[in-house]
């Protein structure tokens, strides 16, 4: 989608401050942290919302999960975050391509 700014992130054409990347997944940095670690992870493929997911997506929806484990980990919350992923305009969700939050807070 042209107009979408996640799908120019994973063209290139803007550049997020990437944490990690592999073949389905993105993941950055959110411009307006609510937390610690703050971090999007996006599929490379633009689905717009969780509502027009279809079972063939259940892979990529784990690699979203399991990017999520290896983001936590390595900014060192494996053990204090949580992950949202918003649905629809009343259920919070600003950018229309899926997308989840994955929120962090250091050990105490």
């Amino acid at each position: 989608m042209s107009d979408c700014i996640f799908c120019k992130m994973i063209d290139g054409e803007i550049k997020p401050d990437i944490v990690l990347e592999t073949d389905s997944v993105l993941v950055f940095h959110d411009i307006n942290p609510q937390a610690p670690t703050h971090v999007l992870i996006i599929p490379k493929r633009h689905i717009p919302t969780m509502n027009d997911l279809e079972p063939e997506d259940a892979k990529l929806m784990g690699d979203l999960c399991l990017a999520a484990r290896k983001v936590a980990e390595r900014e060192g919350v494996s053990g204090n975050f949580r992950t949202t992923i918003n649905c629809g305009r009343d259920g919070g969700q600003e950018v229309f391509h899926l997308h989840m939050h994955l929120l962090g807070w250091p050990p105490s």
